[in-house]
């Protein structure tokens, strides 16, 4: 998954979660019943679960362009410089 996809996704499980729970809540203070929000409270988080968890193409759109193996083996990586400490006296 990408990086908008990644974004997609997490605009897509917040808008579900909220119209679930919105919805859950008017329905059951309608019903007057606790049982019959948790149940569609519950359905929005499985549906959530469905739309955002498996790696649906559409989630793919803008691949990312990764460095070519015998590009990197030209370019050595950075080596780390140890810094000096300086003690008080």
């Amino acid at each position: 998954m990408d990086w908008q996809g990644q974004k997609v996704v997490e605009q897509l499980m917040q808008i579900l979660l909220v119209i679930s729970g919105v919805v859950a809540v008017v329905v059951g203070y309608a019903t007057e019943s606790f049982r019959t929000m948790m149940l569609i409270y519950a359905g929005g988080v499985v549906l959530a679960t469905l739309v955002t968890v498996p790696n649906w193409p559409f989630y793919n759109r803008h691949p990312l362009e990764w460095l070519d193996p015998s590009e990197a083996e030209k370019h050595p990586k950075p080596q780390v410089v140890a810094k000096k400490r300086f003690s008080k006296k």
